[in-house]
């Protein structure tokens, strides 16, 4: 599974979410899931 370097880039994509969870930031995609991400 590839995960972006950086949270900006997978925000633009069409379908991304931005959620936040116990502190942590993540990125999912339900109409692409390799696009995810984590922050924090």
């Amino acid at each position: 599974m590839k995960v972006r370097a950086s949270l900006k880039s997978l925000k633009d994509k069409p379908g991304s979410v931005v959620v936040r969870r116990k502190g942590k930031t993540y990125v999912i995609n339900k109409k692409n899931p390799k696009f995810k991400a984590r922050q924090g």
